[in-house]
């Protein structure tokens, strides 16, 4: 017997469907975008955010911890296994917890295409795949990651992608593609802008300073933090945040290069406040092709000036308006953060800033993939209730009926 249903007779499209979130991240790790778009869904469904497996526990079993936004976030704890065994327990913890919980007609989220392995079986009213990453061209990335891919893809109904590179790459591959990129929480960013105390592990470095915050990973262009950090011992470089498949050691250390560790979501403001220039240090290699850094905005919002490796999505988005330097060479990063760093016309530049941010923000992204959502669900709701009342009608229980063909008819999605 399936744990779950699709919609029944379209009595369920009244009330919000439950919503399963599967994520190569984990919740707590740097707060972005699965987290602003799964609290502000939490507000009226029900939102399980399920995470990775952890291996090492004697027996499996879940964690189910709810949060202070209503999220409740989902761990599985496995012995360790061969993959295809973790997935087998994987998913007869989740058909458990799915009974516990009493999830019925329910939208099915894919951050990674890898929870097909233990959640394929489902069958969502609605499936969106939320593609924010290019995560096949990452760093260890699964050799199965592509293939995965393309079977949610087939599978979904709503394609969302989190920039304009990601969403040229897939839009004629589904025929429900849309594009919401890096959006910002200008209230909580815009707090850098007023008188905000240093925090105690930024105090005592000398400025000017020079702020990054973000992974580091193999995005992250330490060559080029070590050649400007030599060529200029007067700046000091602040770099805020986790490292991860990389080590702490291996990265450039010097006497201007500070590396401050992962901070939590509310209090990167204060960093950013006590910055005199803000950076994004990409790397120019495959896992940053596609990416569209929710950096920018929020750098731009604290009323830092920046500067960006030539991101494709940054330089479109920001870099062509002048709202952000862009530098391809370590003697250009040089010139551009000497011109951030004198920060002439400021109130202007401000000006602009603000202008470009009020096109933005989470809550009307959240808002518009909702939108989205319910269309696609009353939509489905009425073709269940119309096969239901057709005796020779197509099996309205079939797990898994493929969205595009519905789509290509009219009858879901654009």
């Amino acid at each position: 017997m399936p744990v779950s249903s699709p919609l029944d007779n379209g009595n369920a499209s009244a009330r919000k469907l439950d919503l399963l979130c599967f994520s190569h991240l984990r919740w707590d790790f740097v707060y972005q975008r699965p987290q602003h778009l799964m609290s502000r869904f939490a507000r009226d469904r029900r939102v399980y955010y399920v995470e990775e497996p952890v291996f090492g526990a004697h027996e499996p079993r879940l964690e189910v911890r709810r949060g202070a936004d209503g999220v409740s976030v989902v761990v599985p704890h496995l012995p360790h296994a061969e993959p295809e065994q973790a997935e087998a327990l994987q998913r007869r913890l989740l058909d458990g917890m799915m009974a516990d919980e009493g999830i019925g007609a329910h939208v099915a989220w894919f951050y990674t295409p890898m929870a097909l392995g233990f959640a394929g079986h489902l069958r969502p009213a609605v499936t969106v795949f939320d593609c924010m990453d290019e995560l096949s061209a990452f760093r260890f990335a699964p050799p199965a990651l592509k293939e995965r891919e393309a079977e949610v893809m087939r599978r979904a109904d709503l394609v969302f992608t989190g920039g304009a590179s990601l969403f040229e790459a897939r839009r004629g591959r589904h025929p429900s593609v849309h594009l919401f990129p890096s959006s910002i929480d200008v209230a909580h960013f815009g707090q850098a802008r007023g008188d905000v105390a240093d925090p105690a592990d930024q105090a005592d470095i000398p400025h000017p300073r020079i702020g990054f915050f973000g992974v580091l990973d193999e995005r992250f262009d330490a060559e080029l933090v070590g050649e400007l950090a030599a060529a200029r011992p007067d700046w000091h470089f602040v770099l805020v945040g986790p490292t991860a498949k990389v080590e702490l050691a291996d990265l450039p250390q010097g006497p201007n290069l500070h590396y401050l560790g992962p901070k939590a979501y509310a209090e990167l403001p204060s960093y950013a406040a006590g910055w005199d220039a803000a950076a994004l240090f990409f790397a120019m290699n495959e896992s940053t092709r596609y990416i569209s850094p929710t950096k920018t905005p929020e750098y731009l919002a604290a009323g830092r000036r920046t500067v960006s490796s030539p991101i494709h999505d940054v330089v479109r988005g920001w870099g062509g308006s002048g709202l952000v330097r862009i530098a391809d060479t370590a003697d250009a990063w040089i010139a551009a953060l000497a011109e951030a760093l004198k920060d002439e016309d400021r109130d202007e530049w401000l000006r602009r800033v603000d202008e470009a941010l009020a096109r933005g923000s989470w809550e009307s992204t959240w808002a518009g993939m909702d939108a989205l959502i319910e269309d696609v669900a009353l939509r489905a709701a009425r073709t269940s209730s119309d096969a239901n009342g057709d005796a020779d009608g197509a099996d309205a229980d079939a797990p898994w009926s493929r969205p595009s063909e519905r789509m290509a008819a009219g009858t879901a999605g654009d």
